[in-house]
């Protein structure tokens, strides 16, 4: 079962902003799945890592969409 979407609206240094922390983030994430000993901790980890990647995309399909009107 998905969750119901959530909106909110971003000017572009916000978007710009978001996707700076997010990226940094998802940096920081990939070197603790590189270092992660314990399987059920890397595959925590991992998840948290594809969420992240699934919002960058997500962010990137909504500016896309926005300077194509």
């Amino acid at each position: 079962m998905e969750d119901d979407p959530m909106m909110i609206e971003l000017t572009e240094p916000e978007h710009s902003l978001l996707v700076t922390l997010l990226e940094g983030r998802q940096r920081e994430l990939l070197h603790e799945i590189s270092k992660a000993d314990v399987h059920e901790f890397r595959r925590g980890l991992q998840e948290k890592e594809g969420l992240l990647e699934s919002l960058l995309v997500k962010l990137a399909t909504q500016v896309a969409g926005s300077r194509a009107r």
